[in-house]
């Protein structure tokens, strides 16, 4: 879609927009159940939605195609995936606060434990307490000096993880982890994507980096070094403001999605502690804002867990807060995934993933369920994620003609 017609086309008016993304909905039948989480799942008023609007199937990239998280996002708030796509590290650093500059080069750790014969015996150093992360991020932030005009800032996130940012000139965020993936073996060193001038200085001042890290960190008795993943360079995304008229709102709690928002210039709505106080929140800034992204993660995770179980209570947890939001009434209401995540694979698919339409002006059909099955029968049909926001756009009645 080429959506320099809709920006073209976009207006705004006092219309209200929600799009609720259940992480990983989609899902598969496993032996001994009768069909996906979400046929097993009781979910009366996903359910009623399904009966109330317009339903269909979405491919978060395209058909085949397994889709991460920060590109299926993208496409959700009608970003091109492939075009707009940019590593985990940038996503997760804006994600936790973290101010970026065009020449920042994003990084996540893991603080790991070596052996003596530096091979990796542990790629998270034994779920290391959160303050302990603080504490040795705060030690390499002392400690670290890379020179030649870099600068070096280490932030904490959650138990083994943290984020680190190199902050310079003609640094590149081509290259690749130095994370393998499993115990064993030793960590790699910094390659390139592709060799340029910039990716050679980067892995100059990776190398110093490693160095200095394991100096640093030898006398810690699990997080004696760490593991650099998603390396990832900074660019500038036009708002949705700017595209699309739009005030947007995120009320998400794990930083690679407040990551996504915030690069596309949504407000975040801090970090809650459950999903029921998302919705809650969601009801508290109604009046601020007309679009709003309410994101629940917990589906996916139990997807990724492989427990088939845990994804049914989630979903039915979900479904049965949902009239906090309908009693709002917005003019167009979306409830839908990014992607699917089914606890027979417990990983990540490309299977399609249901979507249900409320509005005043949309079309209902004859699905009854909100299911993978049932909606691939509604009057949407299948379509790529990209155009969700076409759709929501037009439903909220913000796109003007086309032509005379």
């Amino acid at each position: 879609m080429d959506y320099r017609v809709i920006e073209e086309l976009a207006i705004p008016n006092d219309s209200k927009m929600v799009l609720v993304v259940l992480d990983g909905i989609g899902g598969l039948a496993i032996p001994g159940r009768e069909g996906t989480e979400l046929h097993v799942a009781r979910r009366p008023n996903l359910n009623l939605l399904a009966r109330r609007g317009s339903c269909g199937l979405m491919d978060p990239i395209m058909p085949g195609v397994t889709p991460g998280s920060g590109p299926a996002h993208f496409a959700l708030f009608g970003y091109d995936p492939v075009e707009n796509n940019i590593g985990r590290g940038v996503l997760e650093a804006a994600g936790i606060g973290m101010d970026l500059t065009p020449s920042d080069v994003a990084v996540r750790i893991n603080f790991c434990t070596l052996g003596p014969d530096g091979r990796i015996v542990d790629r998270r150093a034994g779920r290391i307490p959160t303050e302990e992360c603080e504490r040795l991020c705060e030690k390499l932030q002392r400690a670290v000096n890379l020179g030649d005009g870099v600068e070096f800032i280490c932030r904490a996130v959650k138990e083994h993880r943290a984020m680190i940012l190199l902050r310079g000139e003609g640094l590149s965020g081509d290259l690749l982890d130095t994370d393998p993936q499993q115990v064993g073996l030793e960590p790699l060193p910094p390659r390139a994507l592709v060799d340029t001038e910039e990716s050679r200085r980067t892995i100059r001042v990776v190398g110093k980096l490693l160095t200095q890290a394991r100096e640093i960190l030898a006398d810690e008795p699990k997080a004696n070094f760490i593991l650099l993943r998603g390396f990832a360079k900074n660019r500038h995304y036009r708002s949705l403001q700017e595209r699309f008229k739009l005030r947007g709102y995120a009320i998400a709690n794990y930083p690679m999605y407040r990551g996504v928002a915030k690069l596309i210039g949504m407000d975040l709505h801090p970090v809650t502690p459950d999903v029921r106080s998302q919705f809650e929140a969601l009801r508290e800034k109604y009046a601020d804002y007309d679009y709003f992204f309410l994101h629940v993660k917990y589906t996916d995770s139990r997807g990724e867990d492989g427990d088939f179980d845990a994804k049914v209570r989630v979903i039915e947890e979900v479904d049965s807060y949902l009239p906090i939001v309908t009693a709002l009434e917005p003019q167009v209401l979306v409830v839908t995934g990014d992607h699917s995540t089914p606890a027979l694979l417990k990983a990540h698919s490309w299977h399609p993933v249901p979507v249900a339409l409320v509005s005043p002006t949309a079309r209902m059909d004859d699905v009854e369920r909100f299911d993978e099955v049932s909606c691939a029968k509604g009057i949407l049909g299948r379509f790529p994620a990209v155009e969700l926001m076409a759709l929501m756009l037009a439903h909220a009645l913000r796109l003007k003609k086309f032509g005379a």
